[in-house]
């Protein structure tokens, strides 16, 4: 069976070319804090994080930047290996690690250009508030459930 599923880096490159362009053009159009309704349960609202998800560490003195960044880089790495030792037709695996690196690239690029993650979909139910997430996180939270129906459709 033929190994090898660089192919799919054009999705991990498509998830950063499209996070990257999203988190700019919000940046220029809303200022902190700022809302905007676009659906009844769906707020366009600039937040900045320097933490992890759920702003785990936001409010630290800057060394969980390091943290994180570091920790992105090995999950890169050890995916883009897996990922690539991958037969050809485990194209459900190689798409969700491809998922999940390029929304890892995306938050370690807004880490080292901005020194933050810029978030800015805002998912609520009345006045409570699903934390503001990007199209990074996105991708990783939809290459992780990939991952986790794959595991499971194996048993």
């Amino acid at each position: 069976m033929r190994k090898g599923n660089q192919r799919w880096l054009l999705l991990s490159i498509l998830v950063v070319v499209v996070d990257a362009l999203s988190k700019a053009w919000i940046k220029k159009q809303l200022l902190v804090g700022m809302s905007y309704a676009l659906l009844p349960l769906l707020n366009v609202t600039l937040a900045y994080n320097r933490g992890a998800a759920f702003s785990f560490l936001n409010t630290s003195d800057g060394w969980q930047q390091w943290l994180f960044g570091l920790i992105a880089l090995v999950v890169v790495i050890i995916l883009l290996a897996w990922m690539v030792s991958l037969p050809r037709s485990k194209n459900w695996q190689a798409a969700a690690a491809a998922l999940i690196i390029g929304g890892a690239i995306g938050n370690l690029i807004s880490r080292v250009y901005y020194g933050y993650v810029v978030d800015f979909i805002d998912f609520h139910l009345g006045s409570w508030h699903w934390p503001a997430f990007n199209v990074a996180d996105s991708a990783i939270f939809v290459g992780v459930v990939m991952l986790i129906f794959s595991i499971l459709k194996k048993r």
